[in-house]
């Protein structure tokens, strides 16, 4: 058992002084002043949580300007939008929301927004609770993905930047609160009803249906509230790829160059239905006491169908070089090489529910009680399984990457299903996937009380304590059955297998006809390899996967006190609070202990990796009103983010050993339970400039001094038992060729890695200089700068975008509205931990992207709304770079999304 020593709390301590002396300073200088203490403003927490009022419905400037109204009143450096009404989102999906935000980014996943990143940090830095509590997010190793909420359930999306002291730990880059709606702070129909419809252009064009209804009402002379909301859809997408995964060195092929080792089809169609469900019970009898109870639901059921060629790994003495430019073989001639048919279908069952009760009392005129019981459970039952006939192109092919948006591919007929014969057969399975149980839990309690004073400028002090247990497990199994065409009688299978000729599955209009590659193939169907597998009575057990079997249980207790300050310096208002935040931590890490052949290994034992760590975590945010129309804010903040857990990640030191393409490889992974938390002080400043409701321009300046980051390591030693290695990371083999290997660890970065940007956001309408009523537009920039080691070498934040920016022009007037958006995220690195397409000890560059959105409204009465737009509306994509720009590594299609929607109230 490891616990901290005297010494260690002691730095811990130390660290923060700056942060404390800071703030201190300005707190002083409010203190100074209290003869021109305010009376009649309320608190800070009151002005980060109130939602109350009528919500009025004049469309998307309304939700801007209540959005704005919430960031004036904050004391802290935050962001947001909100709903002008119940069920009427001013987007169709919490991403596609969140990225109007002031620094936020949305990812795509098959062209649909998935994850987002905060001021350029990757979606791994960004902390997500609903009502201000966590929400499970039962895949944790893929990180928050916001495409399971539906915008039905928001009543606002806040992004707050600087944490203060009551706040839950966990975001480096952000904190996005979700708040639903509280029935008592709603006034108007009880019922609301909406359909809508979706379209994928690569899918078809084949409409997908959205039904959902809520039903909102108060009892008892308006004492008490109710809430129910429910929605179904359905979703269908689909994405191309095209990319080289594996690179030979200069030297292994020719002396001077990179030259690719194979090129990869991959698409991937998604099959999707969601329900989500959300319900409240707000009791009010008085307006000294206030109880709350609110539940949220989230089920997500997903196929994924991938179907994949991999042309390769050729070996290198098949491989003639026709050119070479900037150190890159540009043109390649092969002279004859494997190719995998591989559809691997994947069933993705994914379950999130949160129940929270809340209770506001003040037992007294200068009392505040708040106390809070939160439970939040995800669970995910992942299931895969691919399907692989190899065979050999003894005719080889020609490849030309010298033009990176026109790869040129030419091979032999990829839709002719008589190569696909014992003859030319040289390895399949008819499957090989895994099972893997996750599911993620939080229970929390928590209990504050506040003391109004108004006494010397101190308007209240606030002391609090929360206790939550979170859990993160995940059982893993492997059902393979691969086969050896050598031995047919270990293997009767290799008699049954389909004629591809017959049985295939035509695929075209790949990568939606871009550049100048073969279009169409076909592909083995793996639903009816595996009928014919259980129709001879053969069946494929789950097996253990101990080295991918896990448990990680955290116990963190925590105290805070904060002063909320409500002064006058200089004849101008200061708004804010200081505090200090205290938690420990303790994490106990239950990994596998086995013998160390890889997923098939034998069970020795399991092994309990226990840490014990606290951390005093000091927080200041002020914000000073310069005059009625100009707003200075400052915040300073120690920020703790726990090891996170990602779909690389494994707790035991792992050893895992195959065949893939016909040729051995072994896996070595070191575990990562002893990891360490990162730590960051941070610092933000921001100058706001508010004139007239809806009406705003500011900038804010930030910076982070990261410690404890963790990072990927990729290594190759000269020999590995016994066998002779050839020492080179980025294509790691055996030193005669025949087999591959990759080593990795997972290491925490002593080193300070500092982190600085800029933002700058303004929201106007143009009604005072445009004859024509109802224009206006809301936009930002975030540029970030870092000093991060290259990726491999240390902390790195992967994923981060040095530049972002979007802007929104729209128009509207009592019945119509045209909202066009766009977004840019600036190249970003990525490696294996963030991406598939990327190889182990390689890196690749998303390039630049531009997307641009286009959303219509028409509201011929109150009671009726119809909506329609196009996302994607330029049918831009991701395509990526590997070494420098004019280097190919990866190109996509998804193509455009339309939608159409009616909603009715009554």
């Amino acid at each position: 058992m490891l616990s901290p020593s005297t010494t260690k709390a002691r730095r811990a301590v130390s660290g923060t002084k700056l942060v404390l002396l800071s703030a201190g300073c300005i707190a002083a200088l409010a203190l100074g002043d209290p003869a021109f203490a305010q009376t009649d403003a309320a608190p800070a927490a009151q002005a980060q949580d109130d939602t109350g009022g009528d919500i009025v419905v004049t469309g998307f400037r309304s939700s801007l300007a209540s959005a704005l109204d919430a960031k004036r009143k904050d004391i802290r450096i935050t962001d947001g939008i909100s709903a002008e009404d119940i069920g009427k989102f001013p987007a169709q999906n919490i991403t596609e929301a969140i990225q109007r935000i002031a620094g936020v980014q949305m990812s795509n996943i098959n062209g649909r927004g998935s994850t987002i990143s905060i001021r350029g940090l990757g979606a791994q830095y960004a902390r997500t609770t609903i009502n201000g509590q966590t929400f499970a997010s039962a895949d944790f190793k893929d990180g928050f993905r916001y495409d399971i909420i539906q915008t039905d359930l928001a009543s606002a999306i806040q992004v707050v930047k600087s944490p203060t002291a009551d706040m839950d730990t966990g975001g480096l880059s952000g904190t996005v609160n979700i708040d639903t709606v509280k029935p008592l702070a709603y006034k108007g129909p009880r019922f609301i009803v909406g359909v809508k419809g979706y379209n994928s252009e690569y899918r078809g064009k084949e409409w997908t249906p959205k039904v959902s209804g809520a039903y909102i009402d108060s009892f008892a002379g308006g004492t008490l509230g109710v809430m129910a909301n429910v929605s179904y859809q359905k979703l269908k997408d689909r994405g191309d790829y095209v990319f080289i995964k594996n690179w030979y060195q200069p030297g292994q092929v020719v002396a001077d160059a990179v030259v690719p080792g194979n090129i990869r089809y991959r698409r991937i169609d998604r099959d999707t239905e969601q329900l989500m469900a959300s319900g409240a019970l707000q009791w009010k009898p008085s307006d000294n006491f206030e109880a709350l109870l609110q539940g949220e639901y989230s089920r997500d059921h997903t196929r994924y169908t991938t179907r994949q060629m991999v042309f390769g790994r050729w070996q290198p003495g098949a491989v003639t070089v026709n050119s070479v430019k900037n150190g890159m073989a540009t043109n390649i001639s092969i002279s004859s090489f494997n190719v995998d048919n591989n559809t691997q279908p994947e069933l993705r069952n994914l379950k999130t529910q949160a129940y929270t009760g809340t209770i506001n009392w003040q037992p007294g005129e200068r009392w505040k009680v708040h106390a809070v019981a939160h439970y939040t459970k995800g669970d995910a039952a992942l299931y895969e399984w691919a399907t692989i006939d190899e065979i050999r192109f003894a005719n080889g092919g020609t490849l030309d990457v010298s033009d990176p948006s026109n790869v040129k591919w030419s091979t032999a007929s990829l839709t002719d299903g008589s190569m696909w014969n014992s003859a030319n057969r040289t390895w399949f399975a008819f499957v090989d996937g895994a099972t893997h149980i996750q599911s993620a839990k939080d229970k929390a309690a928590q209990l504050d009380v506040t003391r109004d004073l108004d006494w010397h400028g101190i308007q209240s002090l606030a002391v609090g304590a929360k206790y939550h247990h979170e859990s993160f497990a995940t059982n893993a199994y492997r059902h393979d059955r691969d086969a050896d065409v050598a031995d047919p009688v270990k293997y009767p299978e290799y008699a049954w297998i389909p004629n591809l000729g017959t049985t295939g599955q035509l695929v075209d209009n790949f990568l939606g006809g871009a550049m100048s590659i073969p279009h169409a193939f076909l592909s083995v169907n793996a639903d009816e390899w595996q009928r014919i597998l259980a129709s001879k009575g053969i069946t494929v057990p789950d097996v253990p996967d101990w080295p991918s079997t896990y448990r990680v249980d955290r116990y963190v207790p925590a105290v805070y006190a904060m002063a909320n300050v409500d002064t006058q310096i200089g004849g101008m208002a200061l708004r804010g609070n200081l505090g200090v935040r205290y938690e420990h931590t303790r994490q106990n890490v239950t990994a596998s202990v086995t013998d160390g052949t890889g997923s098939g290994s034998a069970l020795l034992g399991q092994q309990h990796v226990i840490q014990n760590y606290g951390n005093v975590l000091p927080s200041a945010s002020f914000a000073l009103d310069l005059t009625p129309k100009l707003v200075a804010r400052f915040a300073a903040a120690k920020v703790l983010v726990r090891p996170l857990l990602n779909s690389q990640t494994q707790m035991a030191d792992t050893i895992s050993t195959g065949q893939s393409q016909g040729r051995r490889f072994t896996s070595v992974s070191e575990g990562e339970s002893r990891l360490k938390p990162l730590t960051a002080n941070q610092l933000d400043l921001s100058l706001e400039f508010y004139h007239g409701r809806g009406n705003s321009v500011s900038i804010a300046g930030f910076y982070k001094a990261v410690k404890n980051g963790t990072f990927t390591q990729f290594y190759c030693p000269s020999s590995y038992n016994g066998v002779a290695l050839n020492g080179i990371v980025t294509d790691c083999q055996s030193a005669d060729r025949t087999a591959d290997y990759s080593f990795s660890r997972v290491l925490n970065d002593g080193r300070t890695i500092h982190i600085k940007g800029v933002e700058f956001s303004a929201s106007e309408n143009f009604d005072a200089i445009l004859p024509v009523k109802g224009f206006g537009a809301t936009g930002n920039v975030t540029l970030v700068d870092t000093n991060s080691s290259a990726l491999g070498t240390g902390f790195n934040l992967r994923d981060l975008s040095k530049f972002t920016a979007n802007i929104t022009p729209y128009w509207e007037n009592e019945m119509f509205s045209v909202r066009f958006s766009v977004n840019h995220r600036s190249a970003y690195k990525q490696d294996a931990a963030s991406s598939f397409f990327v190889n182990s000890g390689e890196i690749h560059t998303v390039r630049a992207r531009t997307q641009m959105d286009l959303a219509l409204g028409f509201t011929p009465n109150k009671w009726l709304n119809f909506t329609g737009g196009i996302i994607n509306l330029n049918d831009t994509h991701e395509d990526a770079y590997q070494t420098t720009a004019d280097t190919f590594q990866m190109a996509s299609r998804t193509g455009r999304t339309f939608y159409l929607s009616a909603t009715t109230k009554f």
